[in-house]
């Protein structure tokens, strides 16, 4: 039989002739990728589990997600939700709030206590991993699933990296990060904390360790080229919120800067606000070029903190800052050589981002970018054989749920090292975009919005600000999925099909074609809701036995 390639669906112009072999074309259940699954760095089977959150089936939604990410509740508050970007419903009326459920899951299993579903079989491998940020946590959590033995390490006094040093309480509790953190525990990761690697090859010999994953994030902030008084407070971002975090409130007076426009500096500004304090965030470029979602802007703005665009600092001097004003030419920030005064008493940086990679540098084997980033091949492995990385320490966009899937990935490529297999990379699906459904009911449905705490009530506590959704909102906002791409036995191909060609397989196992009955009108296909159904040549095999 000839190959048949479905991204091509054959012509539907005119009326086929004949039935069965003397078809032109044949209807064909497929499954297509969803395209918040397609849209989602952690590779969650999103669409999968929201099935089970539709039936109320919380529990198994929740092992369904854990397959690819351990941390639903965590993601569930701080993801930046790319997913929904994709989701199709957003071309009918809002998207599906798949991070509210993804929370409401996450939650349910910590107060629940519901543990995963193991079935590992112990390959005496053993792996060290770098860095217990998200991209280590990840990683770790996959190589263990996997059957191997994981250790971290991790120079900080605490397990979590930026989710415990640089997202705040009132995004994420601690509570509620520890919990998913012990959850990585609870499948034999050991964690071991204030150990900083400085010889990641003795450290390997040490622990007899096969292979190794550096998930060690970027907590150095990047220095500005601007001239300040001696003694005037210019803070590190990470070093301000560590002290935060530890319950201490830093000597940095009543006006505080922040120079930066990245959520950190959201997350930044909005803390300062608790801590009573005044917060004016510059940055150099304007709000098209701020990195910051536009969501974080709009909550820091509505909590009282002023941002200043397309200001760059050029000097501190008597608790003055003098930025010049700039302008944008071909979608960067040049200066304008006008400039303008703010009183200021201490300041914040938080332009950017960089990785401490000095004690890779004795490695000849690892070559570095010019942002002094690892270089690494497509199976995540630096040049030195057995030694990966993932995570905030490479170079692009960083946020928890890249580096989740990083250190998804990166465990996999380590589990076909470490048994000396190739890797081989699957097909991946077409996406089913809004264009290919046949939506022949009514679909509109409300989103439902998270309760948030007013801006002068959120400002006084570090207490949780967006609220997470009651269980029949939750499981409303589920059922709002339009399944894109994947049969959900409606029933439409079976109830609209004029010969009776189509065979009920039972609950949960779909559908069939009877093809000797099938003349491929092609009203199954139109009828398909979630374009589970293409038309596609008839195989030149059966059209030639016909003959």
């Amino acid at each position: 039989m000839s190959y048949i390639d479905i991204t091509k669906p054959a012509d539907l112009t005119g009326h086929p002739e004949g039935t069965g072999p003397l078809r032109k074309r044949r209807p064909l259940y497929v499954d297509f990728m969803p395209p918040c699954n397609s849209a989602c760095p952690a590779g969650e089977n999103i669409q999968a589990w929201l099935s089970f959150a539709q039936a109320g089936n919380y529990f198994e939604a929740f092992q369904e997600i854990i397959r690819d990410c351990p941390f639903p509740a965590i993601m569930g508050r701080v993801c930046v939700r790319p997913c929904e970007t994709g989701c199709n419903r957003n071309h009918i009326d809002t998207t599906v709030s798949i991070h509210a459920v993804e929370r409401y899951i996450g939650d349910k299993a910590i107060e629940e206590n519901w543990q995963p579903r193991l079935d590992i079989t112990p390959t005496g491998k053993r792996v060290l991993v770098v860095g217990a940020g998200p991209a280590g946590l990840s990683a770790a959590w996959h190589l263990a699933l996997m059957g191997h033995t994981v250790e971290i390490v991790e120079a900080s006094d605490a397990p979590g990296g930026l989710l415990h040093f640089g997202v705040p309480a009132y995004r994420l509790p601690r509570p509620i990060l520890e919990a998913e953190i012990n959850r990585v525990k609870s499948v034999g990761v050991t964690i071991r904390l204030n150990h900083k690697v400085t010889d990641i090859l003795a450290e390997k010999e040490a622990g007899n360790f096969d292979a190794v994953f550096l998930g060690i994030g970027a907590h150095i902030s990047k220095k500005e080229p601007f001239v300040a008084d001696a003694g005037f407070p210019v803070l590190d971002a990470f070093y301000f919120l560590q002290e935060v975090n530890a319950g201490s409130k830093p000597a940095i007076g009543k006006k505080v800067l922040i120079y930066g426009g990245g959520k950190l500096a959201m997350y930044l500004s909005r803390v300062v606000k608790r801590l009573g304090l005044e917060a004016t965030i510059l940055y150099p470029g304007d709000r098209k070029l701020m990195p910051a979602y536009d969501f974080e802007a709009d909550d820091a703005i509505a909590e009282g903190v002023n941002i200043h665009f397309l200001r760059s600092i050029k000097s501190i001097e008597k608790n003055v800052c003098t930025a010049e004003v700039m302008k944008v030419e071909k979608s960067k920030a040049v200066g304008t050589g006008e400039f303008e005064t703010i009183p200021v008493d201490s300041m914040i940086l938080a332009l950017g981002q960089e990785g401490d990679t000095a004690f890779l540098r004795s490695l000849e084997e690892i070559s570095f970018k010019e942002d002094g980033t690892p270089v690494l091949n497509t199976e995540r492995m630096t040049g030195y054989p057995g030694i990966f990385a993932g995570g905030d320490i490479i170079a692009g966009e960083r946020s928890a749920t890249i580096s989740i899937g990083h250190g998804k990935k990166a465990a996999k490529f380590i589990n076909l090292y470490l048994n000396q297999q190739p890797f081989q990379k699957a097909d991946k699906h077409p996406t089913a975009g809004y264009r290919k459904l046949h939506m022949w009911y009514k679909t509109e449905a409300p989103k439902k919005e998270q309760d948030k705490l007013v801006p002068q009530v959120a400002i006084k506590s570090f207490d949780e600000v967006i609220a997470g959704l009651p269980e029949k909102e939750a499981r409303y906002e589920a059922q709002r999925c339009l399944s894109c791409g994947n049969c959900f036995e409606c029933d439409g191909c079976f109830g609209a099909c004029p010969e009776d060609a189509i065979i009920k397989l039972g609950p949960g196992k779909r559908y069939r074609f009877n093809y000797d009955a099938c003349t491929g009108c092609a009203v199954c296909y139109e009828q398909c809701p979630c374009h589970a159904i293409e038309m596609i040549p008839e195989p030149v095999k059966a059209i030639t036995d016909a003959r």
